[in-house]
């Protein structure tokens, strides 16, 4: 089964201060909770673009650290970008990152199409905890953002 999660956030900055921090695979880090353990293990740039392949390292449950190695497959300058999961926790992670220039500022949206491994039992793990750390982990992160964008 294909999940969903679909998040929208207005930025009070410009369009190239957006672009700008959310494009920098070295910004995700300020973007995490800290409990993902987050750490990227091989990133060379401050800047993505196509067929860009970064590394992390991310805690999955306690004293259980994972690879997660995503490309960006789709880079559009200033209007969206998408990275997808090749090796990592997920069956399929495809996460469309997309910014409008909006009076006063920026929409961004968020667009994440995500399978759980492992069959009926990860259809468990989805309902039981995978969902829910998602959202926690997006809740984060808008909080994470309102504060790095507040005036």
């Amino acid at each position: 089964m294909i999940y969903n999660l679909k998040e929208k956030q207005f930025l009070p900055i410009s369009l190239d201060e957006a672009w700008a921090f959310f494009s920098c695979p070295n910004n995700l880090e300020k973007l995490t909770p800290p409990d993902i353990g987050f750490e990227i293990i091989n990133n060379h740039s401050d800047s993505m673009h196509e067929g860009q392949i970064i590394s992390y390292r991310i805690q999955l449950l306690p004293l259980v650290k994972i690879h997660w190695v995503t490309e960006i497959t789709t880079v559009v300058d200033k209007k969206s970008f998408i990275d997808n999961q090749l090796i990592g926790p997920y069956k399929l992670w495809h996460h469309q990152h997309r910014f409008e220039e909006v009076e006063g500022g920026v929409m961004m949206e968020d667009l994440v199409h995500y399978a759980v491994p492992f069959g009926i039992f990860g259809k468990i793990a989805h309902v039981l905890f995978v969902k829910a750390k998602l959202k926690s982990i997006f809740n984060y992160r808008r909080e994470a953002t309102d504060k790095l964008f507040s005036s």
